[in-house]
């Protein structure tokens, strides 16, 4: 659900979590990889055809059920049950579409530039998904209540976190989570990934989960929260007191879920995400500009100033747009996602957690923001 500005590869955009329409282009180094691969392969399968007689599609099942085999040592190995295997491993085909769909997801362009933020935001903070979120809020308040007491995560942003997965569950997706996860680690552009999200799904189904219930994005997240299997094994919660972590049905447990996992990504109890601000004409930027070069997403804080206490910022005329200023000592920086003379947003260290669950300043902003008009 973000723009290109994110530079985040997608890893599910089938509607929620890791599926977001980024909008990239396709003049990227790695798009240019892709592209070439992808020829290479086509080439090499054609040329089999003419000289071996053998289909194209008949060598990739072949390929990909030998392939199977191979993952059943190692899932076997990491604790798999044989039971889980023998009744997964024989049922799958390889989806052609997913790895058509992974292909898709090159790095944003370098040169692309950055696109506003308003339209986006127009189209994700909207008086519907407002109205829902205010609804699933006031229905779940006894039990958001518990699980804010209990890991220092507002509500709101919960609910807000819920609201843009997945539209607060009304659609999570429809891929065969099991047959999406092995066909992309069969086709072996990021296997290592792909691969332990397949075993991680398997330890899901040991663990309870029904196949039915892994159903999601093609590129494996599932209920919700939009979850990897991975992360459900680490981070997914019990909510409602029953005993199992049913992200797909159970919403108590989908935001004690997701309550778990900004616990997890650091969230500080008592500070906001962030809030508007204006700019003072005439501020002079380059004393704040951020002059770090992050190893992860460094589109995302490209756009980001260096870090100041808020005493700092409101020594420089930041004035707030209607919010209380947090206390003096309280980091935060600046962005401008619309440019020079729009609103602009102060951001603390929650923001980045924001961006933990979904690397993209438009989805991190929306979440914010969300989250203040639910609870408002």
């Amino acid at each position: 659900m973000a723009g290109a500005e994110s530079g985040w590869l997608c890893l599910g955009c089938g509607g929620a979590r890791f599926r977001r329409a980024h909008g990239y282009g396709t003049q990227s180094p790695m798009w240019g990889t892709i592209t070439r691969r992808v020829m290479r392969l086509g080439f090499i399968s054609t040329l089999a055809m003419l000289v071996g007689g053998v289909p194209a599609q008949a060598q990739d099942d072949a390929g990909f059920q030998s392939y199977l085999q191979q993952v059943r040592g190692t899932a076997t190995a990491q604790g798999v049950s044989r039971a889980t295997l023998d009744a997964v491993l024989p049922t799958l085909t390889l989806n052609a579409r997913v790895i058509e769909l992974d292909r898709r997801q090159p790095g944003g362009p370098a040169n692309s530039g950055f696109s506003p933020f308003a339209p986006y935001k127009a189209a994700h903070v909207d008086a519907a998904r407002i109205g829902r979120g205010r609804t699933k809020y006031l229905a779940q308040r006894p039990r958001l209540s518990r699980i804010e007491r209990e890991t220092g995560v507002p509500e709101s942003i919960m609910v807000a976190i819920w609201g843009h997965e997945t539209n607060y569950g009304s659609y999570t997706g429809n891929f065969d989570l099991l047959r999406s996860l092995a066909s992309l680690a069969y086709e072996g552009r990021r296997r290592p990934l792909f691969e332990g999200e397949f075993i991680a799904a398997l330890k899901m189904m040991d663990r309870g989960v029904t196949r039915d219930q892994l159903k999601g994005s093609w590129a494996g997240a599932t209920g919700n929260p939009q979850f990897l299997p991975s992360i459900y094994l680490r981070l997914a919660r019990d909510g409602d007191g029953d005993g199992r972590a049913d992200i797909w049905n159970s919403e108590a447990d989908t935001l004690a879920s997701i309550g778990n996992y900004f616990v997890n990504a650091g969230w500080r109890a008592g500070q906001p995400w962030g809030f508007a601000v204006t700019v003072p004409a005439g501020f002079d930027r380059s004393m704040v500009r951020n002059r770090l070069v992050s190893p992860r997403c460094p589109r995302v804080f490209e756009r980001h100033s260096g870090w100041r206490t808020i005493g700092e910022w409101r020594a420089m005329g930041i004035v707030p747009q209607g919010a209380a200023w947090p206390n003096d000592q309280v980091l935060a920086t600046l962005m401008e996602p619309d440019g020079q003379g729009a609103t602009a947003y102060l951001l603390t260290g929650n923001y980045r957690v924001i961006l933990d669950y979904n690397c993209s300043n438009f989805y991190a902003l929306s979440v914010g923001l969300l989250a203040d008009a639910i609870a408002g």
